[in-house]
């Protein structure tokens, strides 16, 4: 059993829950399903309720705003990587190295994470990933350059590059 404390934040794509560990940011999920379903999701996935915390996320709310306004501050925060295993925890690892406002394809996540044939799965971790935003997976597109699903919601990630593109270009 994981002790967890959660807070939701707004963001332009919807609210956003926050899971917090002792040993760091757990889960940043967009919400695209009601708030008590989401946290019931989650309490079934880690075995626990959580419980609020309105002032224990400053830092991770403040990287989120900043985010949205274009700043480019790397996640200062520790993320608690004990419920993402394997393949997909080293996809996510290689995700996260690519750069603010560059996309990379599937295929190169999966050769940069070791694995140059599991384009498949890395869309599977991108799909599952508990930490939205903070592991840019919405950077990861088709070999063809167009964009993909993202879980569903293709006018998040589009809003996503788009916000990352007028930021680059405003530099």
């Amino acid at each position: 059993m994981i002790r967890t404390r959660f807070a939701v934040h707004p963001t332009p794509v919807g609210d956003a829950l926050l899971l917090h560990s002792d040993q760091g940011l757990l889960a940043l999920d967009l919400l695209h399903e009601p708030f008590g379903a989401a946290l019931e999701r989650w309490a079934r996935r880690l075995q626990a309720a959580s419980e609020p915390d309105d002032e224990g996320f400053e830092p991770v709310i403040r990287w989120l705003d900043g985010y949205f306004t274009g700043e480019r501050t790397p996640f200062a925060d520790t993320l608690d990587w004990q419920l993402v295993h394997g393949f997909t925890r080293a996809a996510l690892q290689a995700v996260a190295d690519i750069p603010y406002g560059e996309t990379a394809s599937y295929g190169e996540v999966a050769l940069h994470a070791g694995s140059p044939r599991a384009s498949r799965a890395v869309g599977t971790a991108c799909a599952t990933t508990p930490f939205s935003l903070v592991v840019p997976v919405h950077r990861v597109v088709r070999a063809d350059g167009s964009m993909g699903e993202y879980g569903g919601h293709p006018e998040v990630k589009r809003f996503l590059l788009d916000l990352e593109a007028e930021t680059v270009a405003g530099e």
